[in-house]
This record gives structure tokens, sequence and C-alpha cells, in this order.
């Protein structure tokens, strides 16, 4: 079971599809133990009649951990909270911010912005079926429904059900005529938004995401809400991570160097790799790990032409180490 205190959103990871699997996030926490991590969104309808166990399994190690769920039937995402507390995780969060056709069909993600009573309905529903704290995270708007009072009566109406904690995405979703990766980029932000969200509603655990790449920006946002959340700087830079628990918690980094990272990482891809998982669906999360290093080039490369070859094994990841000198960072280090 996952511990029951030092849960903390000041800094988190944002879930991502295809990005943050159980693989990630074990690379993750052993670069950060405060960091709070999101699964990958699990619709609701593929843990109640798909294969649960696939969906939820998690390593004890990556604790702290917030299962986010897609789905607006409350019903059924009561079910799934449920779920979420008997697997072990530290948090439930409801998807409100994906804008895919997909999605958006079966009345999940960003759409859910236009029906703020469902929503409330829904983690209503999932409050009353777990003692786990039940989050959401959402956009600003939607296309159509992007004004300040839309935003605002989203809030109070989600609130009013009793959800406490706001990850917001301070972006409008367009629904119509971009594509997921074009509405992470062309909707402007506008981080005033959510810094006005939380003046408004003080009481409320307000949390930013959107385009936040460094710690100086993670500060200045930190002066105007309770926490910040990362997605693609994270992912594509993981070493990033390693400066989080000096940096945001007053606490001396797991690891010093990369090397000891992915070195502290061997037992784990040993142990998938014995499960029969393929080595290439673990090493394409450890690529970015050497970014902007000496060598990191070299170390991409050697995985990328080798890991997807029948019977890749261990000695690829350990061949492509040797590509890049080690050295310890010493601002880590110091922290």
């Amino acid at each position: 079971m996952p511990p029951t205190t030092g849960l903390s959103r000041r800094f988190s990871v944002a879930p991502m599809m295809d990005w943050t699997t159980p693989h990630f996030r074990y690379l993750a926490r052993l670069l950060s133990r405060h960091t709070l991590l999101y699964t990958e969104m699990v619709t609701t309808g593929a843990l109640i009649h798909g294969d649960t166990q696939r969906f939820l399994r998690h390593d004890p190690a990556e604790y702290p951990l917030a299962l986010q769920l897609g789905g607006s039937h409350a019903g059924e995402l009561a079910q799934c909270a449920k779920l979420a507390e008997q697997f072990g995780f530290d948090e439930v969060n409801l998807n409100v911010g994906c804008p895919s056709d997909r999605v958006q069909n079966n009345m999940i993600g960003a759409c859910l912005m236009g029906h703020p009573d469902k929503v409330a309905e829904g983690v209503s529903a999932m409050i009353d079926a777990t003692n786990l704290p039940v989050t959401v995270k959402h956009r600003i708007g939607i296309n159509g429904r992007e004004s300040w009072d839309e935003l605002c009566e989203f809030v109070e109406k989600v609130a009013a059900a009793g959800c406490r904690t706001f990850i917001v995405h301070a972006r409008i979703a367009i629904l119509e005529g971009l594509s997921p990766k074009e509405n992470r980029d062309i909707p402007p932000l506008k981080y005033d938004w959510v810094y006005r969200l939380k003046q408004t509603y003080p009481d409320l655990e307000i949390i930013i995401n959107g385009g936040i790449k460094t710690f100086d920006e993670c500060h200045d946002h930190l002066q105007h809400t309770d926490g910040v959340m990362l997605g693609r700087e994270a992912y594509h830079n993981p070493w990033l991570l390693a400066g989080v628990d000096p940096e945001f918690f007053g606490e001396r980094a797991p690891v010093q160097t990369r090397h000891e990272a992915l070195r502290a990482m061997i037992p784990f891809i040993e142990s998938e790799l014995e499960r029969g998982v393929f080595l290439t669906h673990i090493s394409r999360h450890l690529l970015g790990l050497f970014h902007g290093i000496p060598g990191g080039r070299q170390f991409r490369r050697y995985i990328s032409e080798n890991a997807h070859k029948r019977g890749a094994g261990i000695e690829v990841i350990q061949a492509a180490l040797e590509k890049v000198r080690e050295h310890e960072n010493p601002a880590i280090a110091e922290a």
C-alpha cells in the first residue's frame, strides 16, 4: 500500500498517453522521491470490461502515484475509484482536458467542460466511493465556452460536489479542427487566468499546467498557485527531475549522476525482460536521460539501433551507457 503521508502536489508530472507508463514512472521515481506521478489516462470502460490488472499494474516504488480516469458515467467512475483504492493508488484524477475526437465521442476529456453538472455528478460519486482524494484536471475552457464566467461556473459546480483540487491546463481546447498535438501548442496560454482562479477561490488547491519548462518558471508560478505540473519537458529531459527534491523540498537528490540512475534501474529492466516485455518498450523511455550531455546522441543512437533486435537484452543498455562519460552534477550534489 502507498504511504499515508507525504503526498504533495507542489511538483508533479502530467499524465501523458504512451509516455507516463510504468517504465517511465520507475525512472522518474529514481530521480525524485517527492514528485507526484500520474498514470496515463485509463478509460472506465477499459478498467471495467478489459484487463484490469494490466491497466492498473505498477511497482510500489512508484509511489506517490495517482490514477487518471477518463469517463463520464457516475456509476462507472465510482466503480473505478474503488479499484484505484484497492490497487493502492494515492489519488484518483478525472480527465476533463483531453481534446481528441476519439474520447469526445465517448463523452470523455475536454468536451466535459461543456457539461459541468455531469462532471460534478461523477466527482460526487467518486468521492462517495473512495477515501482517496479525488481531483480534476481540466482546461480553462473549450471553443464556444471560453469565458471567465463559464470557467468559474465549472469550478464552482465541481467544488460544490466535493472536489478541492483543480489541475488547470492554462489553454482552452479547440474541439474541432485541431489535433491533440496542436491543442497543446496553438491555443494561447493564459497563466493569469489560473492565478485569478486561486485569488477567487483561495480555499481550493490550484495546480498550474501548460508549457512550463524551467525551475525559474516553476518558482514564478508558485508565487500565485499551490503547485506546478510539467509534461513534455519532464519526459524529454527526465534528468530535470533529479533537481526537484533539492529545489522544491529541501532534500538531497536520490541520485547524483545519470549513470547512477540508469544503473539503479537495471534490476527493474531485467525483471521486466523476464516477464516477457520487449526491451524497446522499456528503452524508449530512457532516450532523453542524457539529453544535452556529450555522448548523449551516441547513447540514443545505440539504443535506437539495437533495442528492437530479436533477443535484445540488458547488454544493449550497458553498452549504450559506455558511450557517455560519467561525471557528477555539482548543482545536484551540493543541493
